[in-house]
């Protein structure tokens, strides 16, 4: 069945096919039959390789001179956190690898710190991807493989014993095959309202926990569950702001947090100017939210503004957070505001259909996400060239400390991962044909497994070429910032 479908802001006809699930799963058979799933096994490095070191170079291009030595000195600790920011290598090497051809909008850097816990506009606390600076539409197995690498590389930073490599990354792969399957049998809209809340993930911990250490990590869920809920603007003031003269203001702890006040002083920049284009911002943003949201915006001024560093692959994009204030001190706002760049994808995928890479990450979250921040927005920056998406600072946000799991704390983590993931992909994809294709039995899971450590052996090799580029002076880092 088609249907012709015309928004009343569209000047075309947009026609909209519908083929029936017996259409959909044969579709993903065929891509089976076309692409075997076997053939995600056996990856190696093309002859003509990038060199890795030079991509990364390539992005520093445009950003923060001053902030570049701190990206490489958070990416020199480890091979995993090397891997967290060295999403543009992987991309180069994710586009010789074989697709089936179903595509689903992807995260674009789904490594497993990239998933975490953040409040619902209903104050839920949801367990969910929180990373979208790389989102674009794609293959499924993109983020698939970016995920599952992930497990392995970080299981071996833990020291683990080669078989729980593998099953870190197996567990990963084998929920979401499993996931994949129980959303092919959902309507579209159970699909939609299905979330993970965090209770149900403690519940899931404290029920794999046999043993006295399993015990202890599970005290640590609790422990970051419990903090994650205490993370909102109140206590964001508390750590980053100080009362000067009845007025807060933003504490100045360069080179991580430059209040504007500094910029003249560090960065050549006029204070009064830059503020002024600040709440122009502001203002562009503010037309990118709904109508209720708009008018709970209304209800705060900026207070301060500041330069704020985040992350580890982020690190040199340029990033700030605005205080405002509501009825009183006492009602503080905290927004970030962060600059969206080309996504790594887009030099191997169709560009985004966005003009604005901020209005690229929003619609590509709110797509992924079971319920996003009410105030995510976008707006370009005074420089139009550059891009910007707003949120919250804190929203009851908390992550995983995966450097402190044991071998099964990280495969229920991986599970959890993996559902989430395959949520996601439900979402914006056909998981009908997807769960065709990937089947019931674990062809897909060994063969992703195989790529997973596979690249994280290659991923080993790239570090220590990083690492030998910083000693040779061929990139300056800044380690312990």
């Amino acid at each position: 069945m088609t249907v012709d479908v015309q928004a009343p802001s569209e000047t075309a006809v947009r026609r909209i096919d519908h083929p029936s699930a017996d259409e959909r799963a044969a579709r993903g058979r065929e891509a089976r039959r076309l692409v075997p799933r076997s053939s995600h096994a056996g990856w190696k490095p093309a002859d003509d390789r990038s060199d890795p070191v030079a991509l990364l170079q390539e992005q520093d291009r445009t950003r923060e001179p001053d902030l570049v030595p701190v990206r490489h000195g958070r990416m020199m600790a480890s091979p995993f956190t090397f891997y967290r920011g060295a999403a543009k290598v992987m991309a180069a090497d994710l586009e010789g690898t074989p697709r089936a051809g179903l595509e689903v909008q992807l995260c674009g850097d789904a490594h497993l710190s990239n998933f975490g816990v953040f409040a619902s506009p209903e104050r839920t606390l949801l367990f969910d991807l929180n990373d979208f600076d790389e989102t674009l539409p794609g293959p499924f197995e993109y983020d698939v493989a970016r995920l599952a690498a992930s497990f392995a590389i970080a299981a071996r930073n833990n020291g683990f014993a080669g078989a729980d490599v593998a099953e870190a990354a197996t567990a990963t792969v084998r929920s979401y095959r499993n996931a994949i399957a129980e959303f092919a049998e959902m309507g579209n809209l159970a699909i939609w309202y299905s979330r993970l809340p965090a209770d149900d993930v403690l519940d899931l911990i404290r029920r794999s926990a046999t043993s006295k250490k399993e015990r202890v990590g599970t005290a640590r869920a609790e422990k970051l569950v419990a903090q994650a809920r205490t993370r909102d603007s109140v206590q964001a003031l508390a750590k980053l702001g100080e009362l000067v003269d009845g007025q807060y203001r933003i504490v100045s702890q360069p080179p991580l947090i430059v209040p504007l006040r500094d910029v003249a002083l560090h960065y050549g920049l006029d204070p009064k100017e830059t503020e002024d284009g600040i709440r122009v911002l502001l203002r562009q943003y503010r037309a990118t939210l709904e109508d209720d949201r708009r008018h709970l915006l209304d209800g705060f001024q900026v207070v301060d503004v500041a330069r704020k560093v985040v992350g580890v692959g982020s690190v040199g994009t340029r990033a700030f957070i605005a205080l405002l204030q509501g009825r009183d001190e006492a009602d503080p706002l905290f927004l970030q505001v962060k600059e969206a760049t080309t996504s790594v994808l887009e030099d191997h995928l169709p560009k985004s259909r966005y003009a604005n890479h901020g209005e690229r990450v929003v619609r590509g979250q709110r797509m992924m996400q079971a319920a996003s921040d009410i105030f995510l927005g976008w707006t370009r920056g005074l420089d139009v060239d550059r891009h910007y998406y707003w949120r919250q600072l804190r929203d009851m946000k908390g992550s995983a400390a995966v450097e402190t799991m044991s071998p099964l704390a990280m495969s229920v983590y991986a599970g959890m991962c993996g559902w989430t993931l395959a949520r996601a992909h439900a979402r914006s994809g056909d998981p009908i044909a997807i769960n065709a294709y990937l089947g019931r039995r674990d062809s897909f899971d060994r063969a992703m497994t195989d790529f997973a450590c596979r690249y994280a052996d290659q991923n080993e090799r790239d570090y220590e070429r990083f690492v030998d580029a910083i000693h040779d002076g061929a990139l300056e880092a800044e380690e312990g910032v």
